[in-house]
């Protein structure tokens, strides 16, 4: 889709229930930034179709999914605290 009013983008990007991923393409970086920025969704991809990499985290927003698989985020899910407090004379 083609818009005029920048303001007006993401609120009509994000008026959805669902965000698991988003595309932008165009020809500026900082516009694309500032837009992916903007958007509510779990993955934005940038002058590519392809958001998902087995080393960066996989999930979404809103109905989309809690959460994420894959990445440092994802292995954080399986993980534990553990706090040592020690002092040695």
């Amino acid at each position: 889709m083609l818009w005029d009013n920048e303001e007006e983008l993401p609120c009509w990007i994000n008026d959805t229930e669902y965000s698991l991923a988003a595309y932008v393409y165009t020809s500026r970086l900082q516009e694309a930034l500032r837009i992916g920025e903007s958007i509510n969704a779990g993955m934005v991809g940038i002058n590519r179709g392809i958001v998902s990499d087995p080393s960066a985290p996989f999930g979404g927003t809103k109905q989309s999914g809690l959460g994420r698989e894959g990445g440092r985020e994802g292995m954080r899910e399986f993980q534990e605290t553990q706090h040592f407090n020690v002092e040695f004379e």
